[in-house]
């Protein structure tokens, strides 16, 4: 039988190419055609991403000064409602189009009050195309503005204008445009509400609004905007859940939030403000763009605090807007703290000839919340998660390093004693950094392969593929010898390991390097540590722990999965390390039915409690079942059909859905604070169950 065909994919392409073949998509209707162009993309994330528009219209009024109070309402139709209580949306005619502000706003591509019309001095919306962008998604989008006295509404279906006989975004629709007057209120009243149902024509079936993300967000805000009250409602369930946010410490309060750790210093603001002139382009008296230079206004504050930890945690954002990937304003902050080090350590004996410090050292255990306001910032793309002013980077430097310098030179006695203090973590950063250079360097001279640059106990498999290959991580010598037996030598290395690893989360790289078990465990993966792990030099495609079914097992699956985690995150993030599930418990029949096996595994108390019922209602009889205390008391056959057999065997992926929070789950569990450990494990207490504890 022949296979050799030709399948022709999507439309049929014809020769004749003219005009009429260009497609001119009007208004909103290359939103709806393209939605990843405005939102990145139309799962979650983009969910998401069309309520952060709204909800940072908001906070710009906010952050201008008028309103105080933010609501955000998710209900259980679909459906979310943002209301403020700031100047609300213009009502009136704006003049080149002839329609009114509310229209203007939700039909218009950048179009808004955020383009230098003195409406703003600093906004996060900055492209006009937020409210536009979501209403274009939306299914249905009503909006009621309170002005003059007088509630006015519209409401659009899919960005058209028009007016529903109902409630929901399947009432019949009238198309038509115009703001209408729907009622009275106070004139000093103002504000604005909206409330939309995004359109399922364009979103995945599995995007869903995530009250997580949402409460981050408006916690978030509410640092960065004191003052600000953000009260978010969740009525999707059957009682309705209000969270309020509020703080008035400002940045400074965010840092003690997000601080891990011991704190090595307070917590230190910088501050200033600078001028820079920009080249844009500006309507002339005829409509006509033409080239000005504008003076814009550049405000940085920045907090930040040290901690004896290890882990940086940074956040940066633009008129309250976050830049996940950083900017300019970054840059500068980095390089302003690297030159004010400098400077300092060169009035010191700490540094020794020839060494010098760096970035990375300084960010080590750093916590820095850094925010700079500027009148139309240039985001590289409308996500706005890169700034990319070039202006700024400059002026945020010169700033930093002007103030960071003042306070590590102070002469204050006890400021003085705190900046000597976190000099000289800076110092001994530096100089592991560079002892963990020299391994690294030392292990590359050698051949990963050769057995001779491997430790003597790994047992490697003979197989080279990376992808086929595993590393089972076994908890001492008695179960090596059982698994030595039970693997298959093609694919499958085994790497013995003493007991009980160093605790990573409290330990600092030098120590990890200096263990021997932790230093065997990086050197037998070949693909480095820390942020130069390189996951394409991973000598195995999958990495198993395997320890005995008990307490101590389990703490040595938890310090080997701190290890990954810390070290080779890479290896998590890809779903490339995983944990074996021995049985617990082993059931011999001595009159197996046709079909039934002689010999059955149980994994759970709960399970082992089931297979017995069934085997005593079906008339099974079996020895006394076999209880597991280690992996060492099975045979060979019996912990590779269990264990280890790709075909019969059961694993637990060790997956990272949630970078932060894991990353506090692991600074809980074994991090430095006994504290905020010993307050978890005092409330998990009352709810064991007495009955489970394996005595």
């Amino acid at each position: 039988m022949s296979t050799n065909r030709t399948v022709q994919e999507g439309p049929e392409l014809s020769a004749a190419y003219g005009a009429k073949n260009l497609l001119v998509l009007e208004g909103l209707e290359a939103v709806r055609k393209r939605p990843a162009m405005y939102i990145g993309t139309t799962d979650t994330r983009g969910l998401m991403h069309c309520l952060w528009e709204i909800i940072d219209n908001a906070v710009d009024e906010a952050l201008a000064g008028f309103g105080d109070h933010i609501d955000v309402r998710l209900d259980a139709d679909g459906s979310i409602s943002v209301r403020d209580v700031a100047r609300g949306i213009p009502v009136d005619t704006e003049p080149r189009t002839g329609l009114s502000g509310v229209e203007v706003v939700f039909t218009k591509l950048h179009a808004g009050g955020k383009f230098g019309a003195g409406s703003y001095a600093a906004a996060g919306g900055l492209h006009g195309v937020g409210a536009s962008v979501v209403n274009a998604l939306s299914s249905r989008l009503d909006v009621e503005v309170d002005r003059g006295g007088k509630t006015w509404a519209m409401s659009f279906r899919r960005g058209h204008p028009g007016i529903f006989a109902g409630e929901g975004p399947d009432a019949p629709f009238t198309p038509g445009s115009g703001l209408r007057v729907v009622g009275k209120t106070a004139r000093s009243a103002t504000g604005t509400r909206i409330r939309y149902w995004p359109d399922r024509q364009i979103f995945l079936k599995d995007a869903q609004l995530s009250l997580d993300q949402l409460l981050g967000r408006a916690r978030q805000t509410s640092f960065l905007v004191p003052g600000l009250t953000i009260e978010v409602t969740d009525a999707r369930g059957e009682v309705p859940q209000t969270t309020a946010l509020r703080h008035e410490g400002g940045i400074s309060e965010f840092v003690d939030f997000l601080t891990e750790g011991s704190p090595l210093t307070g917590i230190l603001r910088l501050r200033g403000a600078d001028s820079f002139t920009e080249t844009v382009p500006m309507p002339d008296a005829h409509g006509q763009m033409i080239s000005a230079e504008v003076e814009r206004r550049l405000d940085v504050d920045i907090a930040l605090r040290w901690s004896t930890g290890y882990d940086t945690v940074e956040r940066s954002f633009v008129n309250i807007i976050a830049t996940p990937k950083g900017g300019t304003h970054v840059q500068g902050f980095e390089r302003g703290m690297v030159r004010a080090f400098a400077k300092a350590l060169d009035g010191t004996r700490l540094l020794r000839s020839g060494e010098e410090v760096t970035k990375e050292d300084i960010l080590e255990g750093l916590t820095a919340v850094v925010t700079v306001r500027l009148p139309e910032p240039q985001f590289e793309g409308q996500t706005k998660e890169v700034l990319g002013t070039p202006p700024v980077a400059r002026l945020v430097t010169r700033i930093v390093e002007t103030e960071l310098a003042d306070y590590l030179t102070a002469t204050k006695a006890s400021t003085r004693q705190e900046a000597r203090a976190l000099m000289d973590k800076v110092v001994t950063a530096s100089r592991t950094r560079v002892a963990a250079r020299a391994h690294r360097e030392n292990q590359r001279r050698k051949n990963a392969l050769e057995s001779s640059s491997l430790p003597p106990k790994l047992k490697d498999c003979r197989s080279s593929d990376g992808e086929r290959s595993e590393l089972f991580i076994v908890e001492g010598d008695s179960a090596l010898g059982t698994a030595s037996r039970a693997r298959n030598s093609e694919f499958q290395a085994l790497l013995p390991i003493r007991g009980k690893i160093l605790n990573v989360q409290k330990a600092s790289l030098g120590d990890m390097l200096k263990n021997a078990e932790c230093a065997a465990i990086i050197q037998v993966v070949g693909a480095g540590s820390g942020k130069s792990f390189d996951i394409d030099q991973a000598r195995y495609g999958k990495i198993i722990f395997m320890a005995d079914a008990d307490s101590d097992g389990a703490h040595i699956r938890c310090l080997l999965a701190t290890l990954f985690f810390r070290y080779m995150r890479p290896m998590v993030a890809a779903g490339r390390v995983f944990s074996a599930v021995p049985p617990l418990h082993r059931f011999e029949l001595t009159n197996p039915k046709r079909g039934m096996e002689r010999y059955i595994y149980t994994y759970s108390d709960p399970e082992y409690q089931r297979t017995m019922a069934q085997l005593t209602s079906k008339g099974v009889h079996f020895k006394e079942p076999q209880r597991y205390k280690g992996l060492g008391e099975m045979d060979a056959d019996q912990l590779a059909d269990t264990t280890m057999d790709p075909r019969h065997r059961l694993l637990r992926r060790i997956t990272l859905d949630d970078a932060e929070s894991a990353a506090a789950t692991f600074e809980l569990l074994m991090g430095s604070e006994v504290a905020p450990r010993k307050d978890f494990i005092v409330q998990g207490a009352y709810q064991l169950d007495e009955d489970r504890i394996d005595v």
